[in-house]
């Protein structure tokens, strides 16, 4: 007999899944039975909110959505906040759960992992959840989950199968030798049409671009280039256009320097960002305003009408419609540089010195390692990142301090990515608060044998917390946390730890840790912080 948990790893290898993770339990042990055959490989974090962070690195390290096996229940409710971060920040995920069998499901019985809905909880977290409660369902909900990949904003997808269904026989289903991939809409061309043309017209033009364009990356910059137009990005857009580049506008759209850029276009085309408040509003301050025609491309419709509603929206996906409008322009000659280098010109004041510090701890760590994945916490080299750093390609700079903004993400996830691209250096970032949340992945580096790298700032406690208390004369309890030998515990999972003691010393233990067959610890603290903050740039 071919089982239905048998019969999902056929169907997920045939949509190309090479990697899954999970923790085995009694209400999932029957999906291992068909795994165990597989050419899918199982990685095994230690806590199942870790599966999802690492499913999350996997995927945008990779491009292909990270699965996970999730067993009913607690499982479920530990891993609702990593799909939280990855539907913050569209994300593909597929999580695959058991829920209790039909007639215990939701009886209020006791059964053993029982929850009262448990598609109902994870329907918040997820494109869609859906209970298969026949083994012929799966192949057509599958195709569902992938057309939600392939071809809509990506977020995670919920799958659950009743203990009694994965146990059926489903031996008699077929297994597709080719299953059906859907393409993202190009772009309607009358809308295509209207945009060109008041870009053609445009006085001075601006393109915001966000997540929704690192795939189009060249072709955005092909654009900007006609277009003769600035270019900003939010956190997950950078490296679409390579640092040095006349048009890249160094910081952040929360920064004034170029909130400037901004206000002063008459057009501003923004490609697959959301406008979240985390990007285009960090400080809170309601100072963020588009005055002139706003074009938004993005896969999403409901995007293009939320937060700044858009006078030409166009739905499809960035590098078609970045084609077609390259098509439909003239070369443009709108002073670009020119505004670019206003923006950087006034760009000093919007950093701190500490802020400038950490940009070039983080210059450092992309000028040492070629073609780096840099993989963050929510954490003060991050947020100092999130406002300037330029990342050298797309997609190589990620973490979890915009969105939904959760802790323990950089580990978990940076491992996920080195095993999504085990050829790239992988460097997290992270503190010794947020590292707490997510400590014993440290184990699972070790057994997936995936040599990341570990820039751990030990500042005993929630240092950029108890900076914004002081700073609003509230009394910092509960920042300043016992933290433990960190160096030891490294050591006891098998890493090799030791202190970084100087900022001079940065790049030889960079090298050092590339170079090394297990995960590398490297723990600083703000003196290490202050020396970097010496020698940096003004930008």
């Amino acid at each position: 007999m071919i089982s239905t948990g048998m019969y999902l790893t056929k169907l997920l290898e045939t949509y190309g899944v090479d990697t899954v993770f999970g923790i085995p339990g009694v209400h999932t042990v029957e999906l291992y039975r068909g795994l165990a055959g597989s050419a899918v490989r199982h990685v095994t974090p230690r806590h199942e909110q870790g599966a999802g962070f690492m499913a999350d690195g996997y995927a945008r390290a990779t491009g292909k959505p990270g699965v996970c096996f999730i067993i009913t229940g607690p499982g479920m409710t530990n891993i609702a906040t990593a799909m939280g971060q990855a539907y913050g920040d569209s994300v593909p995920m597929l999580v695959i759960s058991t829920v209790n069998q039909h007639g215990r499901m939701g009886s209020g019985d006791g059964w053993l992992h029982e929850l009262p809905n448990q598609q109902a909880l994870m329907s918040q977290v997820s494109a869609f959840s859906y209970t298969v409660n026949r083994p012929e369902e799966l192949a057509l909900v599958l195709a569902r989950a992938f057309a939600v990949f392939d071809s809509e904003r990506p977020r995670p997808v919920h799958i659950e199968l009743p203990i009694n269904v994965m146990l059926a026989d489903a031996g008699h289903l077929p297994v597709p030798e080719k299953v059906t991939r859907l393409s993202r809409p190009a772009g309607d061309a009358v809308a295509i049409a209207a945009a060109a043309k008041a870009l053609e017209g445009a006085r001075a033009p601006v393109i915001l671009v966000g997540g929704g364009a690192i795939k189009a990356a060249g072709k955005v910059r092909a654009l900007a280039e006609k277009l003769d137009a600035p270019v900003i990005s939010s956190t997950n857009g950078r490296g679409i256009l390579p640092p040095g580049h006349p048009l890249t506008v160094p910081l952040s759209p929360s920064c004034a320097s170029s909130r400037t850029v901004i206000e002063a276009a008459d057009v501003v085309l923004a490609i697959g960002t959301e406008f979240g408040s985390t990007d285009y509003d960090m400080y809170e301050d309601g100072f963020f305003h588009i005055p002139g025609t706003l074009i938004r491309v993005d896969i999403d419709p409901k995007q293009i009408m939320r937060t700044r509603a858009a006078e030409i929206g166009i739905v499809g996906d960035a590098g078609a419609c970045a084609e077609a409008l390259l098509a439909a322009l003239p070369d443009g000659n709108h002073d670009g540089a020119a505004r670019t280098a206003a923006a950087i010109a006034k760009a000093p004041a919007d950093l701190t010195p500490a802020m400038r510090g950490d940009l070039a701890m983080l210059a450092t760590i992309r000028d040492t390692l070629a073609d780096v994945l840099i993989v963050g916490d929510s954490t003060q080299l991050v947020y100092a990142g999130n406002l300037g750093f330029r990342s050298a390609q797309p997609g190589s700079y990620f973490n979890s301090a915009t969105g939904y903004g959760t802790l323990g993400y950089g580990l978990p996830a940076a491992i996920g990515a080195k095993v999504g691209q085990p050829g790239r250096p992988v460097v997290s970032l992270v503190g010794d608060g947020g590292l707490q949340f997510s400590v014993a992945e440290l184990a699972s580096a070790t057994e997936a044998k995936t040599p990341v790298i570990l820039m751990l700032h030990n500042n005993n406690g929630y240092g950029e917390i108890k900076s914004y208390m002081v700073s609003q004369n509230i009394p910092p309890l509960g920042v300043d946390i016992y933290t433990p030998d960190l160096l030891a515990i490294g050591e006891a999972y098998g890493w090799h730890a030791e202190v970084l003691a100087h900022y001079a010393d940065l790049p030889a233990a960079l090298k050092a840790a590339a170079s090394r067959d297990i995960p590398t610890m490297l723990l600083f603290g703000d003196e290490v912080r202050a020396e970097a903050e010496k020698v940096a740039p003004a930008v």
